[in-house]
């Protein structure tokens, strides 16, 4: 399996900088979702409740995905590729690579 670069931590403003606080009372909410499939479980909820809540939760995260990747085009794609070519195609096929892992199941 191949190895994936992690962005190192930087100074620099992110794309997703000025939404930051939606984006964790997103994920705040996400967090609560999961706790509630934790006590579904434990209750011995019905079958189908926990999967619709599990669904529920996926569309949660993927919609905070799109929006991530979303801002990422519009910021650092779009600046790279105002700095140079080389550092626009690098950042187009970062963001193609990421589409790739929020797609596949």
């Amino acid at each position: 399996m191949p190895t994936t670069q992690k962005a190192q931590p930087s100074t620099q403003t992110r794309g997703y900088s000025l939404a930051k606080d939606d984006y964790r009372n997103r994920l705040r909410r996400i967090e609560g979702q999961v706790r509630g499939l934790q006590r579904m479980i434990d209750e011995d909820e019905y079958c189908i409740d926990v999967l619709t809540q599990i669904a529920a939760v996926s569309k949660a995260l993927q919609n905070v995905g799109l929006g991530l990747l979303d801002e990422h085009l519009k910021h650092c794609v779009r600046a790279a590729a105002e700095t140079s070519r080389a550092e626009g195609d690098a950042k187009v096929h970062e963001a193609v690579q990421a589409v790739d892992r929020l797609l596949r199941v």
